[in-house]
């Protein structure tokens, strides 16, 4: 959650009502934002002198700036970011393009993600490093992106999307003909689809044969791809905002992929443990970040921490929570309860009552705003419904800003709505000690002694829940693998 005015969240009053098939959907949907901006007068008694015209970004500039932004900005880890070019160095000299050039950056979001823009700039996420258990892992993944440059698979699909929407056009316009219109349509859009399976092969088969060719274990994209599936499992059903958007929503670890993988290796060599590198890739993952950057805020269980805001809350129980750049979310019983909370700067002099009347949302029960006062803050609270779902709103003023709580559920009941009014309660600031001891997660990568099992070492772990399954994947085991003495994994600690 950043501290943002502009672009940042707000309810706006439109045609969307307050209706939803998930909570989730509600959350995100029907809690849009809105943006406002508030600029201090500018007091001078000479003109400012003309600003130098800057220079016109291009369009790879632009996008490059976009991905920081969405993602966090850049991760900063110097000996991780030369083993990464070092990486792309040996897959270029092994690559069809040798003539090619690559610029890999580490992006600040805990997600597991990669990709590639046409001009060669390369991004994987520090959540994507973390998972991988060794160098040919992350090989598979940066050769398989720069495979899909390589292929133009980028202006390819672009053509197919003008032609798809040219098909649609000239049926709708030419024949005018709704029905042979949306056949039309709906063909051009299986093509496409199919298509696009058919790049991710392409881009497997040459990923794996360039990782193989620059002395790198081919089978890394098979294991990587399984390590994905089985973290994308443990993660079924959690709510995501663009920024954590996954690999596997783009790359699907489907099994005919990863056995396409397993097939693709063979043609080069048998299975082993040659070109891994991977205890020297592990010793390079010692203290990463993992999960949530700080400044943004993080959660603990129930709870939402935010040092740089000062602030933290805790959740009504049950409630699973994820930190987005926009919004903390929270969802409960599979989606029929939720919450957002968000942060908005209004005029100083409005009153929070006036506020919530003022439109904010839809169809909210002007009889039930009301001023109140959450831990010394001024507040107003008030409830709004629309079939099935009744809300709760909330708005404190803490210092310049305007902290937004909106509580979803279907059939609200006064239990439930007792629930609310203890989390929003719990709304405070945070002390100087907590502030200074607020830390986020890191990796901790140990040497296996002969007394430790897998159920001593996951319950060493910062996780809120299936610590034993979270060290498997975290360390890409299987379910019959065992720890060997000396063995090196990766921890989760605080």
């Amino acid at each position: 959650m950043s501290r943002r005015v502009e672009g940042f969240g707000g309810l706006s009053k439109g045609p969307t009502r307050l209706r939803a098939a998930t909570a989730a959907v509600a959350a995100a949907l029907l809690l849009s934002a809105c943006s406002g901006r508030f600029e201090a007068a500018r007091h001078i008694s000479l003109p400012d002198p003309p600003a130098e015209k800057p220079e016109p970004l291009t369009p790879a500039q632009r996008e490059h700036r976009r991905i920081l932004a969405v993602y966090g900005g850049a991760y900063s880890n110097p000996k991780l970011e030369e083993r990464l070019n070092a990486t792309v160095e040996k897959l270029v000299a092994a690559s069809e393009r040798p003539d090619l050039h690559y610029k890999v950056t580490i992006l600040n979001s805990p997600a597991v993600n990669a990709f590639a823009l046409p001009t060669g700039q390369l991004y994987v996420t520090r959540g994507l490093l973390a998972l991988a258990n060794d160098t040919s892992e992350v090989a598979s993944v940066l050769s398989h992106e720069m495979a899909h440059v390589i292929a133009r698979h980028a202006a390819i699909r672009e053509d197919q999307i003008r032609q798809a929407a040219l098909v649609n056009r000239v049926a709708s316009d030419v024949l005018g003909d709704p029905q042979t219109s949306a056949l039309a349509l709906a063909k051009s859009k299986i093509a496409l689809a199919t298509f696009s399976r058919g790049q991710e092969f392409e881009a497997d088969g040459i990923g794996v044969g360039i990782s193989s060719r620059a002395g790198f274990d081919p089978y890394g994209a098979t294991r990587f791809l399984t390590s994905m599936g089985r973290n994308a499992d443990l993660r079924a059903g959690a709510k995501t905002d663009p920024r954590t958007q996954e690999f596997l929503s783009s790359h699907p670890a489907t099994p005919e992929r990863v056995a396409n993988a397993t097939l693709n290796a063979r043609q080069h060599s048998a299975a082993g443990s040659a070109g891994r590198e991977r205890a020297d890739y592990l010793r390079l993952l010692d203290g990463v970040t993992y999960g949530e950057d700080p400044s943004e805020g993080f959660v603990r269980g129930r709870r939402f921490l935010h040092p740089k805001l000062a602030f933290t809350f805790t959740a009504p129980e049950g409630f699973v929570l994820e930190n987005t750049p926009q919004a903390v979310f929270g969802v409960k019983d599979g989606g029929e309860l939720a919450l957002r909370l968000d942060v908005v700067r209004i005029p100083a002099d409005q009153k929070l009552t006036d506020y919530l009347a003022a439109g904010w949302i839809e169809n909210i029960d002007t009889a039930s705003i009301e001023a109140v006062t959450i831990n010394g803050f001024p507040a107003a609270t008030a409830t709004a419904s629309g079939d099935p779902w009744g809300f709760r709103l909330y708005a404190i003023r803490f210092g310049s800003e305007v902290y937004r709580f909106i509580f979803a559920a279907k059939n609200k009941t006064p239990e439930l709505d007792r629930q609310f009014r203890e989390s929003v309660a719990s709304f405070r600031r945070m002390s100087n000690a907590e502030i200074r001891s607020a830390r986020p997660l890191r990796l901790k990568v140990v040497t296996v002694t002969p007394r430790d099992t897998i159920e001593r070492l996951a319950a060493r772990m910062a996780v809120p829940d299936r610590p034993v399954e979270r060290f498997r994947v975290l360390n890409g085991m299987d379910p019959t693998d065992k720890l060997n003495p000396g063995d090196m994994v990766k921890l989760i600690v605080e």
